[in-house]
């Protein structure tokens, strides 16, 4: 329970702070621990860095990826998890950005075991962005000969954008604008209504 605790408060210090803002003092302070408690259950800041990532990784399956499985394949599903991607972290109960999108900008010029860790989340997120896509051209929703690398690599793009649109800039139209984007991308493909 207390390991559960830790977890929580530390994904929502991560959501605003980052993960050089997430300090094994303050994670303890905020979980009313002493630092040797917390070593009970992070036995240093890199493992603590990695179960947090895990911990938003999961955050994430549950609120975006679950719930777009239960539309109907191809298109729709693809088009669900879109959806429920955009803004997710509000959804979740976190007050901040996607602590694995603010990560991947964190972590660019660092090397070391949380950035494979990051780099191994994001592997896997388009790997899954690409099997629905080509789900999607199976079905005939998109066009055949679709480029799946560069439809992922644009729809993440996208996602980015619209992280920094609405948590930098504070622009109120940033969903607007990526939903906007999207509907651009699905018709360059050429999306069809499923039957």
């Amino acid at each position: 329970m207390t390991r559960l605790r830790l977890l929580s408060h530390g994904l929502r210090a991560l959501s605003t702070d980052g993960l050089s803002g997430v300090t094994l003092g303050r994670l303890a302070e905020a979980a009313s621990l002493s630092k040797s408690g917390l070593f009970a259950h992070f036995r240093s800041k890199q493992q603590l860095e990695i179960a947090l990532l895990y911990e938003a990784a999961r955050s994430a399956h549950g609120h975006v990826v679950e719930p777009a499985m239960d539309a109907p394949a191809g298109l729709p599903q693809l088009q669900a998890l879109v959806e429920r991607w955009l803004g997710w972290p509000m959804r979740a109960g976190l007050p901040g950005g996607c602590p694995i999108a603010a990560a991947l900008f964190e972590l660019d010029d660092r090397e070391g075991e949380v950035r494979e860790h990051v780099a191994a989340l994001e592997r896997e997120w388009r790997l899954l962005l690409g099997s629905l896509v080509a789900s999607a051209v199976a079905l005939g929703h998109l066009r055949k000969g679709t480029d799946l690398d560069q439809f992922v690599w644009e729809l993440c793009g996208i996602y980015l954008s619209h992280h920094v649109s609405a948590r930098f800039l504070r622009d109120p139209s940033a969903e607007e604008h990526a939903r906007l984007a999207f509907g651009a991308l699905l018709r360059r493909s050429g999306a069809t209504s499923p039957a």
